[in-house]
């Protein structure tokens, strides 16, 4: 027969409720070091993170604009005298000296104007010669009656002479004698008269001549301002150097004063760099300028700032003073940096993708070589591709220098 043992349940009862009292004991401690672990740190790819290394030392601020090689001696050539281009004599790359055409045009109306006043001066010419006849006839025939007046004068005082002796003796009356002394006192007045009608009459026709002659110079002036227009529809380079560019095509109708041609003299160049207006307020003349012509590295030195500014940039011309590397040329493309100022012993680091000089960024700092915490960066004075710390980092210092924006969130992060 069975017996009955109640101690055998009772200890079966305490074994279930230790057991469940560990299972919720257990489940508890899981818990809570589940709920005690930190948050999972945001990963960022290793391959598009840019580290940089804070660096002391010194430190050259620069600037950097892209721009051209451009002649600096530049001539365009206008067109002297209006016409149609008939024939475009060089192209443009050729050498040019200052009598060589370039191109060549015609104008009728200039071709007739010139005729017209070769006619004129001709006609000018032959009323100068028969003013000139005319005034020596008038000239000789007032001299002929003043060597005739003088002949009368002359005999009528004889006459006054011989006859006052006579007078004297009582041979002639004293009114004869006075008759005669009056007459020849008259004539010798019309002598002085007739003379001073010569002088005059040879100056009056001098100051006619001298007129036609005025005449006969502007007319000789208009025949070689014509001449002059007509030669100048054949246009001349006008200087030694490289013509660059033809302005007009055969068949067009050219304005007096259009630009027809350019030349330039490619053997000294200068750069004419594009730099933005943000970074050009601390250019200033006589900086030094490295010019990259892609073949080489040419030093230089600005000479112009031009005062406006167009498309967010402003103008630098800078004078080259190296020597020009093979292949340089007008209108190649090139890059300049421009040395604004050294900075001795400061903190300096790459420039990173957010910030401006003198403020404030955020930057991920890296603690090991996986893990990069947020820090508070006070920035300085700016260079191409450097700036600098003022605070927030210190020499050694290794921080994520690309863009971080997306994790902006977050203090710290991985990198994977």
């Amino acid at each position: 027969m069975d017996i009955i043992r109640p101690e055998l349940k009772q200890r079966r009862q305490r074994r279930r409720i230790i057991l469940a009292s560990l299972a919720i004991v257990a489940v508890i401690a899981v818990t809570g070091a589940v709920f005690s672990l930190d948050p999972a740190l945001p990963s960022v790819p290793q391959a598009s993170a840019w580290v940089g290394t804070v660096e002391r030392g010194d430190f050259t601020r620069e600037v950097r604009g892209p721009g051209s090689l451009v002649p600096k001696v530049i001539r365009w050539i206008p067109a002297a005298s209006g016409g149609r281009v008939e024939r475009i004599v060089a192209k443009p790359g050729v050498r040019v000296e200052p009598d060589t055409i370039l191109v060549e045009m015609s104008n009728p109306e200039l071709a007739q104007q010139l005729e017209e006043a070769r006619w004129a001066a001709e006609a000018a010419s032959a009323d100068r010669d028969s003013l000139a006849a005319e005034l020596d006839r008038a000239l000789l025939d007032a001299q002929s009656g003043l060597a005739a007046l003088q002949s009368d004068a002359e005999s009528a005082r004889l006459l006054a002479d011989a006859e006052k002796v006579l007078s004297e003796k009582g041979i002639v009356s004293s009114i004869q004698y006075q008759q005669s002394e009056l007459r020849a006192n008259q004539l010798e007045v019309r002598v002085g008269f007739e003379q001073q009608r010569v002088v005059r009459l040879r100056a009056s026709h001098e100051a006619q001549l001298a007129a036609q002659d005025a005449r006969l110079e502007q007319a000789a002036r208009l025949i070689e301002r014509r001449e002059q227009q007509v030669n100048d529809l054949s246009i001349r380079a006008g200087m030694t150097g490289v013509l660059q560019e033809i302005a007009v095509e055969p068949g067009q109708q050219v304005q007096l004063g259009a630009n027809v041609a350019r030349v330039a003299q490619p053997e000294e160049l200068i750069a004419e760099l594009r730099v933005a207006e943000t970074q050009a307020r601390e250019i200033q003349l006589g900086q030094q300028v490295r010019v990259d012509t892609r073949n080489g590295i040419v030093s230089g030195s600005v000479i112009r700032i031009d005062p406006a500014v167009q498309g967010g940039t402003v103008q630098v011309d800078v004078e080259l003073t190296g020597e020009l590397p093979p292949g340089a040329r007008p209108d190649l493309s090139v890059d300049g940096t421009i040395e604004l100022e050294r900075l001795d012993d400061v903190l300096h680091v790459g420039r990173p993708a957010s910030g401006q000089p003198d403020g404030r960024v955020s930057l991920f700092r890296m603690i090991d070589d996986q893990v990069a915490e947020r820090v508070s960066v006070e920035l300085g004075r700016a260079s191409v591709g450097r700036i600098e710390i003022r605070s927030g980092l210190n020499a050694g210092d290794r921080v994520i220098l690309s863009d971080m924006s997306q994790w902006s969130e977050h203090q710290r992060v991985a990198l994977k």
